[in-house]
């Protein structure tokens, strides 16, 4: 009898832990300049920074932007095209959702929130859901930014 509420406390207990699998490990589905658009919701116009546009990232300046090299499938930065105001969020979607956990580690150490060289990002987060991994370095906005980012489905 002991052996039998064992076994089935033991299986219970693995029920209980697939069931609460984080859902983070879910891929975002949709095209980077939406996802962008959805991480700014919420922020009126006049709390933007002047000129905030996106920029595909590429080869050749990807690394500029996220600070690491790594196998993503496409990647965008959205800056302040204004130098004195420090405002960057990349998004990148990784060839692999298993090397997230790695680029977020990667992208923490070697982001530079003092990037503008005159003015420094007051906040940096790195977060990663699925396939998707996110780098935002600003100030006030990017509390806002990275609650917006956990929300997405």
């Amino acid at each position: 009898m002991k052996k039998f509420l064992c076994l089935f406390c033991v299986m219970i207990a693995c029920f209980v832990v697939t069931g609460c699998g984080s859902k983070d490990n879910k891929n975002i589905e949709g095209k980077l300049p939406d996802i962008m658009a959805k991480l700014y919701e919420g922020i009126a116009e006049e709390e933007m920074p002047m000129m905030v546009e996106n920029i595909e990232l590429n080869s050749e300046n990807f690394k500029n932007y996220a600070f690491v090299d790594a196998k993503y499938k496409e990647a965008i930065a959205s800056e302040a095209m204004t130098g004195s105001t420090p405002h960057s969020v990349v998004l990148i979607r990784l060839e692999d959702k298993k090397d997230a956990s790695d680029v977020v580690k990667d992208i923490e150490k070697n982001a530079d929130p003092r990037k503008w060289i005159c003015v420094e990002a007051e906040n940096k987060y790195v977060l990663s859901k699925g396939d998707l991994v996110v780098l935002i370095m600003s100030n006030d906005l990017a509390p806002k930014i990275k609650e917006n980012f956990e929300k997405l489905k």
